[in-house]
């Protein structure tokens, strides 16, 4: 018969499949035998009948294999037949990604269904099939497997050797997690078995190493989020697992064990917490006594201990009517009327967050990883939950603190600037470090390095003083008192630039200043600022002034201080070598309306200051200038500029749109 099949033929039941090859053979012909018969498939070339061949045989042995592991008998065949499959796997010439995931599936399939396999039966089985993990993601059911190898043989040389490539190429080449979530439980799991090891994170550190490489600059782009997404969620998990057995459910680790009833639970990690309980104080708002004992809080292996007295009862429930969503920073803050708040880990626990913070502050050792990292971790990356888990991050914050720390060391600007908060109304990380905020342990210091790389970075700005003058005046004010010398220096700006409107806060301002040797000599430094600025500023001098080519800001700064240029319209600065510093000079001139600054290395940070004080000016000349989108943008703000050159800058086609529609 020829022509089109009329049945179709399961490939179980095809017994052989062979190349026609005998002389005035039908050409690109192949012959499938089966009961009853042989058949002849015919192919349009060499090439087509070639797959059609090998595609055959691999689909005629896989249905053997997968018959033949369905019903172990013996491991030792078990074994062998994993050994065969799996080296058939690696010699077919077919290219396809199921070619070797079909294989590791049987396995995974094999493993599910016989629980009683002993030790040395699962690292076989491991050993056997690494091959073909050197090149593909082990599927969800194998990581589950591999998880418990790592979970109950960490010292196994099975995880150095097998499983280590299989990590390093899930890290380099895997792209959501959020798809294949057990390939990051696994990450976790072999991270944790490294550290249990003798050597414990010294190992755990040569590992980021060799994932980072040993030049200065990773060549492998999603290393970095793969290693901060398994750090954190192996962190949240953690106090997930917490918060579930307060309700007695299961996590969602114990669901992906079956472990859904009580009786089966594991232990949950035993931590010891001193927080403040609204439902326990609204429950004893009532009473009267002047002073409450604290109360024991049992939830299974967690004790939670409260301890307040009547005025923090009556601040709480004051707020129990107040249904507008918490900010971040109020949730997180230690409440004056708390006496304590601490959180105590057991060994275990300790261990296993103690492991991914370290892996963190390991990250943020590498200079080409650290911008990168703070763009990751500026949006704070945990949930605002109940108070309880709040807490939890409190702990979490303050082991973060050298993270933090070496954002605030860092000088480029893509990395420290990612302390603020990444949008208006979030909480940042510069909030949650200072003073008040409950990761703030060491009176202050690390937010004053903070602010001090923010205001020599282009945060120079009445924006950034007027937020810290609503928000941390006080916290600055201590500082300064005590001698910081960056603290006395931002009050001195806020005297300089009018921030302070009231009058009893610019004496008190004025009386810490002078309480320290350095405060009152900046502010004797600010009185002699300000006598010059009163003479530059009096009525009269010229309504034009062009300075000589080659003029630096030297020369600009002992110009103006040379007379009165209370009159000055019109500056031209064109073609001289001023920069960006020269803009604290410039923001004296209450009267500028034109201001030349073609062929100038001036720059983004100055024109920002430009924008917040010359209210009045109408021409800016920026030709030829280094300035970019992020310093033409703040001009913005300026509503009576009339006229603005930006010919040879760095402007792109989108902030010149946006700055059509501003000005």
């Amino acid at each position: 018969p020829t022509g089109y099949m009329e049945n179709s033929i399961s490939y179980s039941a095809i017994e052989d499949v062979q190349l026609l090859s005998w002389e005035n053979a039908p050409k690109y012909c192949l012959q499938l035998t089966i009961p009853g018969g042989t058949v002849l498939l015919q192919a349009a070339n060499s090439y087509l009948r070639d797959q059609w061949f090998h595609s055959l045989q691999w689909k005629k042995k896989i249905y053997k294999y997968k018959k033949v592991l369905s019903n172990p008998s013996r491991w030792e065949v078990v074994l062998k037949e994993i050994r065969t499959l799996v080296d058939m796997a690696l010699t077919s010439p077919l290219q396809d990604d199921s070619i070797h995931q079909a294989p590791l599936e049987i396995v995974s399939k094999l493993l599910s269904e016989n629980n009683n396999l002993t030790t040395q039966d699962h690292e076989s089985i491991i050993v056997a099939i690494a091959p073909l993990l050197e090149n593909n993601h082990p599927p969800p059911d194998l990581c589950e497997f591999f998880c418990k190898h790592c979970r109950e043989r960490p010292r196994s040389m099975v995880v150095i050797e097998v499983f280590t490539p299989v990590v390093q190429r899930i890290l380099k080449h895997n792209m959501d997690f959020g798809k294949c979530p057990r390939l990051r439980l696994f990450t976790q799991e072999y991270i944790l078995a490294l550290n249990e090891l003798n050597a414990g994170m010294e190992v755990v550190k040569k590992f980021i190493h060799s994932m980072h490489g040993p030049t200065g600059q990773c060549p492998h782009p999603r290393v970095l989020p793969n290693l901060v997404a398994v750090c954190l969620a192996a962190i949240y998990s953690c106090y997930e697992e917490f918060i579930n057995s307060r309700d007695n459910s299961p996590s969602l680790k114990e669901i992906r064990n079956g472990c859904q009833q009580q009786c089966d639970r594991k232990p949950n990690l035993p931590l010891r917490l001193l927080h403040t309980s609204p439902d326990l104080v609204s429950q004893e708002a009532t009473l009267t006594e002047s002073r409450l004992k604290p109360v024991i809080v049992t939830s299974n292996e967690i004790h939670v201990e409260v301890e307040r007295n009547n005025t923090a009862n009556q601040k709480m429930t004051a707020n129990v009517g107040n249904d507008s969503e918490p900010n971040l920073i109020d949730c997180l803050m230690v409440s004056p009327t708390c006496s304590t708040m601490s959180i105590e880990l057991s060994a275990q626990a300790d261990r296993i967050l103690g492991c991914y913070v370290e892996i963190l502050k390991m990250l943020s050792d590498y200079d080409d990883w650290r911008p990168a990292l703070a763009s990751l971790l500026q949006p704070i990356p945990f949930p605002k939950d109940n108070n309880l888990f709040l807490s939890f991050l409190t702990f979490f914050f303050r082991e973060l603190k050298y993270v933090i720390q070496r954002f605030a060391e860092d000088p480029r600007q893509e990395v420290h600037s990612c302390l603020l908060s990444v949008r208006a109304g979030k909480d940042g990380w510069f909030q949650l470090y200072s003073p008040g905020g409950v990761a703030c342990d060491d009176d202050g210091e690390l937010f004053a390095s903070m602010v001090h790389i923010l205001m020599g970075s282009c945060y120079k700005t009445k924006k950034f003083l007027l937020s810290l003058a609503e928000n941390k005046l006080g916290p600055c004010m201590l500082l300064a008192l005590r001698g910081n010398q960056t603290m006395v220096e931002i009050l001195c700006l806020m005297l300089e630039y009018n921030i302070i409107d009231n009058n009893d806060t610019q004496l008190q301002i004025i009386s810490t200043l002078e309480s320290t040797d350095v405060g009152k000599r900046m502010y004797e430094q600010l009185c002699d600022r300000q006598r010059e600025l009163k003479e530059l500023q009096r009525k009269g001098g010229p309504t034009r002034l062009t300075l000589p080519s080659k003029s630096t800001d030297a020369d600009l700064a002992r110009l103006l201080s040379s007379g009165s240029f209370g009159n000055l319209e019109n500056l031209s600065l064109a073609f001289t070598n001023v920069t960006s510093a020269c803009a604290e000079h410039l923001i004296k001139l209450p009267s500028l309306k034109q201001l030349n600054l073609w062929s100038t290395q001036f720059g983004d940070a100055g024109l920002r200051l430009l924008s917040e004080h010359l209210t009045m000016l109408q021409v800016l000349n920026l030709c030829e200038t280094p300035v970019t989108d992020a310093g033409l943008l703040a001009l913005s703000s300026m509503k009576s500029l009339c006229s603005l050159n930006m010919n040879s800058t760095k402007l792109s086609a989108d902030t010149y749109e946006d700055l059509k529609v501003f000005l």
